[in-house]
């Protein structure tokens, strides 16, 4: 029998460092994965993500998914994407190692988030930093384009 996952906490994933690590940590908080990559004109919002992971730290954490998948503007190996964001938007929220977010080598969570229901839309990710918000119990309630700023009311209305 296939692995059917229920919700995002059933992924096993790895951070920016190597390290194991599970979306399941952050059981009882909001999460907000986006695919991000270092050299797009959605970039800056790193800063905007950076500061709504300040914000609402009681109950969001922003998890960033650095992905390469989208005009080659991920390119950097993990080193040189963590001290990219690092530097650049004072970046501390989770990162994961790069990942592929759409195609034949999709990463298993994305293929699930981007199939996942929600009232906004499915079906691949158009760009970079596209945005999903992952209630308390790991399943998917909204999905913004990456035209929707982190600091958005379309997001904050959900905090």
């Amino acid at each position: 029998m296939l692995f059917a996952p229920s919700s995002v906490y059933d992924f096993k994933l790895k951070n920016i460092d190597g390290q194991d690590f599970s979306l399941a940590k952050y059981r009882g908080k909001k999460v907000l994965v986006v695919n991000t990559a270092s050299k797009c004109g959605f970039t800056p919002q790193y800063a905007e993500l950076q500061k709504l992971a300040d914000l609402y730290k009681d109950k969001l954490v922003v998890v960033g998914f650095p992905a390469n998948n989208f005009g080659q503007q991920e390119p950097g190996t993990a080193t040189e994407i963590k001290t990219f964001c690092s530097k650049n938007f004072g970046v501390t929220f989770p990162l994961s190692e790069k990942v592929s977010v759409k195609g034949d080598d999709i990463c298993p969570l994305f293929k699930f988030l981007t199939e996942a229901p929600n009232p906004d839309f499915t079906g691949e990710i158009k760009w970079n930093f596209e945005k999903f918000l992952i209630d308390e119990n790991g399943k998917l309630i909204h999905r913004f384009r990456s035209q929707t700023t982190p600091l958005s009311p379309d997001i904050t209305k959900y905090l």
